[in-house]
């Protein structure tokens, strides 16, 4: 079976390698692929950041030829408590609807969420933040806004195990 990424971040990645393996316990091929979300570089909505997921899983299922393709899109959510991290993923399969899961989400500090309100994306404020480059490839803002307790590849690799429960659910029961 061949499993098309939507991504070339290392922590994503990471997050379908593991989560499809544990859930499905197949053998499988991992192929990534650069793919365009389609929507803003920072989604700011679930609408938007579901959106970014599906358009990546198509994408990368076209580009890998592969059996199915998975997209995974970060995001943030306004609320009446603030600006939440979101984080979606997709799963397309061909010639059926996409499959759709959701994660955790996180409340951002004022100082971070203000300056995505402004206009500036999360990565490179983060990267700021820390004095680092690469936040985004391995702990993420979740990672570090938890002091460690679940970095960025984890929150993903939950997603993606709903998705791929969810695929096996369809594959046996449809």
């Amino acid at each position: 079976m061949i499993i098309g990424i939507g991504t070339k971040n290392k922590a994503k990645i990471k997050a379908v390698q593991h989560g499809l393996t544990e859930v499905l316990m197949q053998e499988m091929d991992f192929a990534s692929f650069k793919t365009n979300s389609g929507v803003s570089e920072q989604p700011f909505s679930d609408e938007e950041t579901i959106q970014g997921a599906i358009n990546r899983a198509s994408s990368v299922l076209e580009l890998s030829d592969g059996d199915i393709g998975i997209g995974l899109e970060g995001g943030v959510v306004q609320t009446g408590y603030g600006l939440f991290l979101c984080n979606w993923g997709a799963l397309s399969e061909k010639g059926k609807e996409p499959i759709i899961a959701g994660g955790a989400r996180i409340l951002l500090p004022e100082a971070i969420a203000k300056r995505l309100r402004d206009g500036e994306e999360l990565g490179p404020v983060m990267d700021e933040f820390c004095q680092t480059e690469g936040i985004r490839h391995h702990q993420g803002a979740m990672g570090i806004f938890t002091n460690g307790a679940v970095h960025r590849d984890e929150m993903f690799k939950h997603t993606v195990k709903l998705l791929g429960g969810q695929w096996k659910y369809r594959k046996e029961y449809s």
